[in-house]
C-alpha cells in the first residue's frame, strides 16, 4: 500500500493574532510543520509529502525549502475538503491519502502506523477521540451497531449532536480513487458555507463501505492550536514527555517540568540535569556531566565529566572532558576547550582554542585567541581583538601565566613560560620565559627572572 501523505496547511490562523503564518510558530524550538512532515516522512518514507499552503505561502517554502516536499496552492480558502481537491491531481489512483494538519503537531508515527494497519482494504480508517468536553469539534455519529455512519460539524449539530463525546480530530486514511470520485462532489450547503472533508464519511457509508477507527494514545496528539493558549498547552505537554523519556533512558532529571528541549540532544550516563536548562538545536552531552541550575546550551558538544555550573550560556562551542564552566559563563561560537579548562564567573569565550588544564577564572575576555596549555589568566584580562575594523589574533604560548587587569592588544604572541605582570598593557610579541611588564605605557623585559613556587602545606 503506497501512503500519500497530504498536509493541510493553508489557514491563516487569524487567532494567533501574529504576522507569522500559524504553521510556522514554534513547538520546541521547530515551527509546527516541520513537526507533522517529520512525522510524514516517518510513516511513508518513500512518497514525498505534500503540503497545501495558502497565507504567506512563499514564506513557508522559503522555510521549508532545505526538506523534500511537494507544494500545491489553495488561493481561496473553501474548505477542508477544498484544499484537499487541489492535490488531486499529484495522487495516484491507486495510491491511499492520508490526511494531516499543519497545526496539530505532536501526531505521532505510531498512532498512524496503527492507523494504516487498520484501515480496510476497500475502505476508510479515521482517528477518533473521547473528550470530556468536545467543544470546538465535529462528532462522531454512529448507528445503533455502533458503525460510523456521518461526521457533523459543531456549528451544524443539533443539541443531542453536541453532547456527543466521541469527536472527529480530522484526521483520514482514505483510498484515493474514492476521493477522486467524492471529492468534486462535496457541497457547502452549511454555517460556513465551505466543503468540508468530513462529508466523505456520509458518501462512504452511503456505498456501504466500511470507516474503521482508532484512538491516539494520548488526546494530545490530536489536538489542533488554533491560539496560542493551545500552543503553550501542547509546548508543556511536549516537554514533559521529552523529559519522562530521559529519565526513562537513565538521565537524572531533577524536575522533569523544568527543563526544555528546543531540538534533538544525546545524552551518555550517569548525566544530571538540574531545573530550568534549555537545550536547543543539536547538543550532545557526555558520560557524568552535571548540568547546573538556569544554563542555556545551543549546538554544542560536551565531553564526559564536564560540570557547567548555574546561569551559563554556551554555544556552537566543543568542551572536552573534565572542564568546568561558569558560574555566569558565555561561552561563544567557534570556542574549543581542550580538557580539564576552568572558564569562571563573568568570563566570555568567543572562537578561541583553550588546551588542556588552562584556566580563566574571573571577570575575562578572550576573543579570536589560541591558548596554550596549563595557563593561568587573572581576573580582568581582555585580549583586545577588534581595532575597529578588522579582528586580530592572540596567542599564548604554554605554561604562561597572565596577571590580572591586563590587556593583551592582538595581533601578539605571547612566548611560552611567559609572565606578564599585572596591570600591563602588551603591544608587542612577550619573548618567553620572561617576566614582562608596562610602565608609562613602556615594554619591557626582565632575563633570568623566576616565578615564585607555591610552598608546599
Amino acid at each position: 500500500m503506497a501512503i500519500q501523505v497530504v498536509i493541510l496547511a493553508a489557514g491563516q490562523g487569524k487567532r494567533m493574532y501574529s504576522a507569522l503564518p500559524k504553521v510556522l510558530h514554534l513547538l520546541a524550538g521547530k515551527p509546527m510543520l516541520e513537526h507533522v512532515i517529520s512525522t510524514a516522512i516517518a510513516v511513508s518514507p518513500k512518497v514525498t509529502p505534500i503540503v497545501i499552503y495558502g497565507h504567506e505561502g512563499e514564506k513557508l517554502r522559503a522555510q521549508f525549502a532545505h526538506l523534500s516536499v511537494r507544494w500545491v496552492e489553495q488561493r481561496e480558502q473553501l474548505g477542508t475538503g477544498h484544499a484537499l481537491l487541489q492535490a488531486l491531481p499529484l495522487i495516484h489512483d491507486d495510491d491511499h491519502v492520508l490526511v494531516l494538519y499543519g497545526d496539530v503537531p505532536l501526531i505521532a508515527a505510531d498512532t498512524l502506523q496503527k492507523l494504516i494497519a487498520a484501515a480496510p482494504q476497500n475502505g476508510l480508517a479515521m482517528l477518533t477521540a473521547h473528550l470530556d468536553k468536545p467543544t470546538g469539534y465535529g462528532r462522531i455519529k454512529r448507528d445503533q451497531a455502533g458503525r460510523i455512519i456521518a461526521i457533523v460539524e459543531e456549528k451544524d449539530a443539533t443539541e443531542t449532536e453536541r453532547a456527543i463525546r466521541e469527536i472527529n480530530p480530522g484526521i483520514y486514511l482514505v483510498p484515493a480513487m474514492h476521493l477522486k470520485k467524492w471529492l468534486p462532489r462535496l457541497k457547502n450547503h452549511n454555517e460556513q458555507k465551505e466543503y468540508y472533508l468530513t462529508d466523505i464519511i456520509a458518501m462512504a457509508v452511503a456505498e456501504k463501505l466500511t470507516v474503521e477507527a482508532v484512538q491516539p494514545a494520548m488526546v494530545e496528539e490530536i489536538a489542533g492550536v488554533n491560539d496560542k493558549l493551545a500552543l503553550v498547552h501542547l509546548e508543556r505537554f511536549h516537554q514533559r514527555q521529552l523529559a519522562e523519556n530521559l529519565l526513562r533512558q537513565g538521565v537524572m532529571v531533577l524536575d522533569p517540568n523544568r527543563l526544555d528541549i528546543r531540538g534533538e540532544v544525546k545524552i551518555g550516563r550517569e548525566v544530571i540535569i538540574d531545573v530550568n536548562v534549555i537545550f536547543e538545536g543539536r547538543v550532545v552531552i557526555g558520560d557524568g556531566c552535571v548540568i547546573g541550575p538556569n544554563n542555556i546550551i545551543r549546538d554544542t558538544t560536551l565531553g564526559a565529566k564536564v560540570i557547567v555550573k548555574t546561569n551559563s550560556v554556551i554555544e556552537e562551542a566543543e568542551i572536552a572532558a573534565g572542564c568546568v564552566i561558569g558560574p555566569f559563563a558565555r561561552i561563544r561560537p567557534g570556542s574549543v576547550l581542550g580538557t580539564e579548562v576552568h572558564i569562571g564567573n563573568f568570563v566570555e569565550v568567543k572562537n578561541s582554542k583553550i588546551d588542556h588544564g588552562s584556566k580563566a577564572n574571573h571577570l575575562s575576555y578572550l576573543g579570536d585567541s589560541e591558548v596554550g596549555k596549563r595557563v593561568n589568566i587573572g581576573a580582568g584580562t581582555i585580549t583586545c581583538n577588534y581595532d575597529g575594523a578588522n579582528k586580530h589574533k592572540t596567542i599564548i604560548g604554554d605554561d604562561v601565566h597572565i596577571g590580572s587587569g591586563s590587556e593583551l592588544v592582538a595581533p601578539v604572541t605571547i612566548g611560552e613560560g611567559a609572565t606578564i605582570a599585572a596591570g600591563s598593557t602588551i603591544t608587542q610579541d612577550a619573548p618567553a620565559h620572561q617576566l614582562i611588564l608596562t610602565q608609562q605605557l613602556q615594554q619591557r623585559g626582565i632575563k633570568d627572572w623566576q616565578r615564585p613556587v607555591k610552598k608546599a602545606k
